[in-house]
């Protein structure tokens, strides 16, 4: 479809019209988006045709095909006219009293991406109507009034949308509990597994047993450890540390053992793409029984593991020889990041013998990587974004937010694994990279004209690190660091996964990949997949799981959006329930968006709840104090006013 809109937009003849869309070029006909002349047919001025995209506002935008230079164009919630995220549609451009952004609406859908939608039921006029979960637009529902009518006020349903038929129910729009439901059924995920990949992932058992993998190298004689946070329930990572001969062990599960490429497991992993992860629950890419078992690295027990050996040379850091090898190991002990944080501070009061022998070589192991975080940071950059963590009771009700500090054991786990998936990439031309490009000239314009407004005045530079670093220096003066950092990350281009290298700007890498978390990305298993055959030789095999790599890419890629905003969504419909319960009271907040609809974020006793301002004359990054005023449990958004300001 994007191909035949795309050639419309140039200009087709009519006899370069596949069958299959001449219903499509019909009914644009008759809607007059199309226009002919000798039988060539192309597309009338300001009508366009791309795929849309909506915001958690509802806010539609327009990614138009074949118009690298245009921007999106604005479609308006009560403009989408039922088109959902990642529909390809027809829209006719608007005029717009106001500047900005160019506006549109839709006309016509010419392909859904998502065959259903959720929508809860509310009575208007006498007659039970589904209004859209996202939208907040009614949507007819194929049912009977009589059997509509029984439902419970307020019930979610999942529907058609082709045929406008209820597919499954949900719940009640007032039990907490159905938020999660929402949630994923909004991008179409699942938690269960099909019986045959469950089944096929208990045959694999509980245990390993050694003797039946003579060809692997056997580590199990060195004291590996996981360190992990104090939920967490499969570990993919394990370390250890030759202090002697300067040798970094860094092992990770070895899902693709378990996991058959084109089995049952693995159609619903590539299918997943991601891990789903809530503040009460994970939603797996992989069956519990391999993903918190069998390939999880569990303390006292034999585990197969792909493992990178590097030897560093103590005085630069930089890697002497990285090796890669098919081994079995055993944790002797699982870690939490407080409890490594405890022993990092020199806090050995609760150390047991199996601690002392792990701190041996992890204390000296800490101090270089904390050495290698230094000189690594000088051609990358360091941001201050904090990430919140939300907790709920039993009934799925917030309880409360805090913000997660990075800390010295996070920053010694992540340079290990830095260096591993580094070394991964080096051993790959062309397969799956995760590479992430410098930011345009146009967004960096607009993020200097940004910082400019809240008075951080910066000259554009030509080598970009010295720019940002610049900018930070002067956002340290300001005490605006972390505010700061998040505009500059907003001005990036996403990281993404591509078959080219292409390095990371971000890390400053000039070649880097994702090889250490198989157990919740399936672009590590795939990168595990390619790594093995190029140990083995086996060239064959290595050109077979390349083919059509660069549309998985493309769809490993959106399914990690997809997995991070289903964890959003969740997180947003809490704040929404929360907010419903403070409606006329006061919290302090900070304005971090004042485009379109300013929009602040709460910085009190919960962090990071969204609220939509009221008020039209904001500053970038002003603090206030903002009284709820709605809370909209459906479409999670909040309002409020401003009533006191106060400027730092």
């Amino acid at each position: 479809m994007k191909e035949f809109l795309t050639a419309l937009t140039r200009g087709v003849s009519k006899k370069d019209i596949p069958r299959e869309f001449e219903r499509t070029l019909n009914d644009l006909i008759k809607l007059r988006a199309i226009k002919s002349s000798r039988d060539f047919y192309e597309f009338n001025q300001n009508y366009k045709a791309g795929k849309i995209d909506i915001s958690f506002n509802g806010t539609g935008f327009l990614e138009i095909f074949d118009n690298a230079n245009s921007k999106d164009l604005l479609i308006e919630p009560n403009q989408l006219f039922g088109a959902s995220r990642g529909d390809i549609v027809i829209v006719k451009r608007v005029s717009s009293k106001s500047r900005g952004r160019a506006k549109a609406t839709v006309i016509y859908i010419a392909k859904r991406a998502f065959s259903t939608s959720i929508v809860y039921t509310k009575t208007q006029q006498g007659r039970v109507v589904g209004i859209n979960i996202k939208t907040a637009l009614s949507q007819e529902i194929v049912a009977s009034q009589k059997s509509l009518k029984q439902l419970p006020d307020r019930t979610v349903l999942k529907i058609s949308n082709d045929k406008g038929t209820i597919d499954k129910v949900l719940g009640t729009l007032d039990d907490p509990a159905v938020d999660e439901k929402i949630s994923l059924e909004l991008f179409e995920k699942k938690e269960d597994f099909s019986k045959d990949a469950e089944d096929e992932a208990k045959s694999h058992g509980d245990s390993v047993d050694k003797g039946y993998y003579p060809h692997r190298v056997d580590l199990t004689h060195l004291p590996f450890c996981t360190i992990d946070p104090p939920d967490a329930k499969d570990f993919d990572d394990a370390i250890y540390f030759d202090i002697q001969n300067s040798i970094l062990y860094v092992a990770i599960a070895d899902v693709s053992e378990y996991v058959f490429h084109l089995g049952p497991i693995d159609k619903e992993a590539k299918e997943r793409g991601f891990s789903i992860y809530f503040p009460h629950k994970s939603i797996p890419m992989l069956p519990r029984s391999l993903s918190e078992n069998i390939c999880s690295l569990k303390p006292n027990e034999d585990r197969l593991a792909f493992t990178f050996k590097i030897t560093l040379d103590p005085n630069t850091l930089e890697p002497l020889k990285e090796e890669l090898m098919q081994s079995i190991i055993h944790s002797c002990k699982r870690y939490t990041y407080d409890k490594i944080d405890l022993f990092l501070s020199n806090d050995l009061s609760s150390a047991d013998e199996t601690d002392k022998e792990v701190l041996k070589f992890l204390l000296p192991l800490a101090s270089l990587m904390k050495k290698s975080k230094e000189k690594r940071l000088k051609n990358a950059f360091e941001f201050r974004s904090s990430e919140i963590r939300m907790s709920v009771d039993e009934h799925q009700n917030l309880i409360s937010t805090k913000v997660e500090v990075e800390t010295p054991s996070h920053g010694l786990i992540e340079d290990c694994m830095l260096l591993a998936n580094k070394a991964a990439a080096k051993r790959i031309q062309y397969g799956i990279f995760r590479t992430h490009e410098s930011p345009t000239n146009e967004k960096l314009e607009s993020l200097l004209n940004d910082l400019a407004l809240i008075g951080i005045s910066v000259k554009s530079h030509p080598d970009l690190p010295t720019l940002i670093k610049s900018i930070q220096t002067k956002a340290d003066e300001a005490n605006l660091r972390e505010e700061v950092d998040k505009l500059i990350i907003k001005s990036q281009k996403k990281a993404i996964y591509e078959p080219e290298n292409k390095g990371h700007f971000g890390l400053g890498f000039s070649t880097y990949t994702h090889f250490t978390s198989p157990i919740r990305r399936y672009s590590d298993l795939t990168l595990h997949r390619l790594l093995k055959a190029e140990l083995r030789g086996d060239a064959k095999g290595f050109k077979f799981l390349l083919s059509n790599i660069h549309a998985l890419c493309e769809e490993i890629s959106k399914l990690e959006r997809e997995s991070d905003k289903v964890a959003w969504d969740y997180m947003d419909r809490k704040f929404a329930r929360w907010a419903s319960l403070h409606v006329g009271e006061n919290f302090k907040a900070i304005v971090t968006d004042v485009e379109q609809n300013p929009i602040a974020k709460l910085e009190d006793t919960i962090i990071g709840a969204r609220i939509f301002l009221l008020d039209s004359e904001v500053s970038l990054l002003e603090r206030v104090e903002v009284k709820i005023v709605e809370s909209n449990i459906a479409t999670t958004r909040i309002y409020g006013k401003i009533v006191r300001r106060s400027h730092v």
